[in-house]
Order: C-alpha cells, then structure tokens, then sequence
C-alpha cells in the first residue's frame, strides 16, 4: 500500500469516525439556524436567520389561525380571506401590494393551512422596511372593493373545480381524510366544501379577520442578509404600533375512538392506473415529540429512495408493484397522519400491494430494524436539514411552520441532537403502538383502494 493511499484511507476513517460520534454523541451540537429572537410590547414574536451570503431576505408572517379555526359551515373561509388580503386596504390600492413587490424586483405569494395562515416576500434587503410597512398594513386594515368579494370567490371556486371536482384522486383522498379525522376540523378540505364556500359574505370573513389577525397572534421570520440589530429597529417602527387583541382560546373536539378499519373503494373511466393507500392516525410534534421523531426515522427508513425497503421489495425484487412508500406528516397542531400506499404492477392487484406493504410493516412491528438502518436514515435527514440551513426561504418556512404548531425555538434548533438520539428501540415502539391493530392505541387505519372503470365493451 503506498503511502498517498494510506493517507487516504486514514482520512476516510477519520471523517467516518466524526460522523458516527456527531450522530451518537450526547453533547450539546451546534444549532440548526442559530436564530436570534425577540417580542415587540404589542405581542408579536419576532425571529431572525442572519444569512449574508447574498444581499436578498425572505419576509415571512405567520398566523396562528387556520381552516380549523373556522367556524362549522364556513369551511374555506381562511383560505378566501388570504386572498381578498391581496385586494388592498386604504393605503395601498386592490392588487398593488404584489405589483410593487415585482417592481422592486421582488415575488411574493401566500398559503393557507389547517393551523396557521402565512404570507412572505423574497427581495433585495434594501427594500425590508417597505415589506414591512405593507404587511403590518394588511393585518390590521384590510379594505378589499366590494366588487371583489364575488370575483375572487369565483376565482376560489375555480380553483376547487381544478384542483379537485375534476380529479377523482383528489376527491377520493378528500373523502379518506374525512373518515380519519371524524368529528375534528381536519377532515374538512382546506379549500372548504363547494356549497359552503358559495354561503358567507365579506362581513363573515370579516368577523374572522377581526377575531384572529392581530400581533399577539403572528410570528414574523426575516432570514437572509440582515441583523437582529436591524430588524428590531424596523419592526418597532412598522409592527410596533399595531395593538394587541384579545385572542380566543383555539377550542378543537377530541377525536373519538375508531374500533373498525373502514375500506373505500372507487372505480372511475379517467383513472388509469390502480392504487391502494392505507392512513394511520398517529401524533404530531407538537403531542408526542418522541415519538414524532421515531416515525421520522421510519419514514426514511421504509421511504427514503429507491434502496428504502418499501421500494426494494415490492418493486426492485418482488415486482408487484411500480412504486411503493410511506409518507408522515407531522406538523399538525393537534394530530399527525401516516400514509402507505402502492400501485400494482399490469399482471398484480391491488389486494397484492396492500398484503406485501403489510408484511413488510408486520416485519418491523415484529422484528424492528437494524442499527445501521437507522444511523443512514438520521445521517439522511441530518443532511437535509443542512441543506435547508443554508437557503434563503428555508429557514423561514421551517421556523414559522413550527412555532404555529405547538413547537418553541429551542426544539427546532435542537432537532438534529433530538433526531440522533432516537434508537432502534424507539422506531420499533412507534411502529408497534401506531402501525399495529391490536394496539391499545385504538386508531383503525383507513383503507382506500382506487381503480380504472372498465366500460362497456373494453376488456382488461
């Protein structure tokens, strides 16, 4: 062995050996995003990314209201009124807000979910004060013309009509989530329902802008080229001046037992390729981080590529399926879900996916998973926090996603040392308690089964 080749093979070991003690480690790492935070008099909880690789910043402002803080029978109403919010108010006329953001060579957009509501602009940094005299503006003095209120209803309509009336997937996941969340408002479509969007009024939606847009309700993220020192200074002047409400508790039912796996099927003639999917009610961050953080792992684990053990089994090696995998979603303030799903392959059904995923979810409920397994996933999800870390609109997401749905600062700084502390043990309990049927858990899974029609004179 030459010399240049033990050098190498010594500095292989050596980076080897920092990552296994990075990931195994039980001191104290360094923080994701390092963000520095601060709350203004009025309430408004402030963070700030400092990223001065390019002189360019993401706005964020968050609100902690959502489509499940709207009231029964006015499901969408959080979503129509994040775009009436681009419609004006006394200082900045119906559809200027966006265009100054272009003309100071900027792009904006906004997004509605079931816990919070958030708009954000990507720009230069010299034009933040501007951002943030146009944003503090529109939480407190939205005025959109009454010409606009049925128009952009219209728009919100077309919009479900697109996205969801013409496609039956969609309309059947629509219709799963409604049977996983019963009685909870996360069974109601965000978008809302057709005939309850077509009900409520500009003075509906009016009183719920009044109830729940206020400073003491939002967090405002700024990362990119900018100081924490500078961004006090700004938001005293624009956000600061706005008053704090009286915010509502955010009252949400309790889930009742769910005892029997419902299974729905749907055959449609535009569908044509069959799938099978299967949700599981399981925590959140915010209600069980422990174990949140378990289901992470499993997720990279059974579906983090085409080596992840749902892929290489029932496509690369049994050849049952075109494609295969496990998503976790877990930022719900109130639940998280877990969804595992297959399409069969021309000569295997659907009843071949969904008993191949099982046994390969019977597997770890039984066996587990191995160590080296679970070092790769964290090592995995370690690595795309990083990336995240180091865009412009990264951090912002992730930090305002979190703090509206029950996480704090230090939790989503800290992730990467609570991620590699999860075990072998803590993937298998997780499994066990969520994945298996006769858990004391008592959360029957979904079952949804979707199939190309077969019409009148075509064969299979």
């Amino acid at each position: 062995m030459t010399k240049k080749t033990i050098l190498k093979s010594v500095t292989v070991n050596l980076v080897t050996l920092f990552l296994f003690c990075l990931l195994i480690t039980p001191a104290v790492q360094a923080k994701v995003f390092n963000a520095k935070t601060f709350t203004l008099d009025n309430g408004l909880e402030v963070v700030v990314v400092e990223n001065d690789r390019a002189p360019v910043i993401t706005h964020m402002i968050w609100y902690k209201v959502g489509a499940a803080d709207e009231i029964a029978g006015f499901s969408g109403m959080a979503h129509y009124l994040e775009h009436l919010l681009f419609k004006g108010t006394e200082k900045v006329a119906s559809g200027d807000f966006s265009k100054i953001v272009k003309q100071n060579g900027g792009n904006d957009n906004a997004f509605t979910s079931y816990d919070y509501t958030a708009y954000f602009q990507s720009i230069s940094n010299d034009h933040l004060e501007k951002m943030m005299e146009m944003e503090a503006d529109r939480m407190m003095n939205a005025k959109p013309p009454a010409t606009h209120y049925t128009s952009e209803k219209n728009v919100v309509l077309e919009e479900r009509r697109q996205n969801t009336e013409n496609d039956p997937r969609a309309l059947f996941n629509e219709q799963m989530r409604s049977m996983l969340f019963v009685n909870h408002p996360y069974g109601t479509p965000i978008i809302g329902w057709m005939d309850e969007i077509k009900t409520y009024e500009w003075k509906d939606v009016k009183e719920f802008y009044d109830k729940w847009y206020a400073p003491n309700n939002a967090v405002l993220v700024i990362s990119g080229a900018v100081t924490v020192g500078q961004v006090k200074k700004l938001a005293e002047k624009t956000y600061g001046t706005l008053p704090r409400k009286d915010i509502p508790k955010r009252n949400r039912p309790v889930l009742p037992p769910s005892i029997a796996e419902t299974e729905l099927h749907m055959e449609h003639s535009s569908i044509h390729q069959a799938s099978f999917q299967r949700s599981y009610l399981v925590p959140s961050y915010a209600t069980n981080r422990k174990d949140a953080l378990a289901l992470d792992i499993l997720q990279e684990i059974l579906s983090g590529g085409p080596t992840a053990r749902l892929y290489k089994s029932l496509v690369i090696e049994q050849k049952i399926a075109i494609s295969a995998g496990l998503s976790y979603s877990s930022d719900g303030l109130d639940y998280g879900s877990l969804w595992i799903y297959g399409k069969p392959t021309k000569y295997k059904t659907l009843t071949d996916v969904k008993n191949a995923l099982m046994i390969e979810i019977q597997k770890v409920i039984d066996n587990g998973v191995t160590e080296q397994e679970v070092f790769d996933a964290i090592r995995r999800v370690q690595d795309s926090a990083v990336y995240n870390r180091d865009s412009l609109a990264g951090p912002a997401m992730i930090i305002g996603r979190g703090l509206t749905t029950g996480q704090n600062l230090d939790s989503i700084e800290n992730w990467p040392e609570d991620i590699a502390a999860i075990t072998v043990q803590d993937v298998q309990n997780a499994a066990q308690k969520y994945l298996n049927s006769h858990s004391p858990w008592i959360r029957a899974p979904i079952s949804g089964f979707i199939s190309p029609k077969i019409l009148e004179g075509e064969t299979k």
